[in-house]
């Protein structure tokens, strides 16, 4: 048996990872109309995943979204509406500890935030970065090569959220 994939999606403006979405669009592709596509979806995947009820229709629509990009059609990003984070970084220790220093900033400031750590060569290289770890917010590179300090780092993360993204 082989074992579902873990695919990482925006749903209401936050990254979230779901378990079996490409198996349950590849049984879904061929066979049924738009409207039963999105109930066999939303089906499906919530026996694998929590989907809480007041949010059902966000998931509907993301779960509709990734069907039409598997099926090759042009569908339009949900770009979410807060901050959003980039850690650049192959998932050396630095780039880890990054990552860690900015969760542990977004727990202690209440800061709302998509964080996602990119770790494919190519997909770092488009940053035009030359070191990493790196820092994105709001896909403008903040820093490079270095872990700021702490310090400095909530000050990033505390201006780049500063439009009301604060939960």
């Amino acid at each position: 048996m082989n074992t579902p994939t873990v695919t990482q999606i925006m749903v209401g403006g936050q990254r979230v990872g779901i378990i079996g979405l490409k198996e349950t669009l590849q049984e879904v592709a061929a066979r049924l109309k738009e409207e039963e596509i999105k109930e066999v979806l939303l089906s499906s995947l919530s026996a694998k995943n929590y989907i809480p009820e007041k949010v059902k229709e966000d998931y509907r629509t993301a779960f509709f979204r990734e069907y039409k990009k598997f099926i090759g059609e042009p569908v339009e990003e949900d770009a979410g509406g807060g901050l959003q984070i980039k850690i650049l970084g192959p998932g050396c220790p630095n780039c880890d500890a990054l990552e860690q220093t900015v969760m542990g900033i977004l727990a202690e400031t209440g800061i709302s935030a998509d964080v996602e750590h990119v770790r494919d060569p190519i997909a770092i290289a488009e940053f035009g970065v030359m070191g990493t770890p790196a820092l994105v917010l709001n896909g403008r590179v903040k820093a490079v090569g270095k872990i700021p300090p702490k310090a400095a780092l909530r000050n990033m993360i505390k201006g780049a959220g500063a439009n009301g993204m604060v939960s």
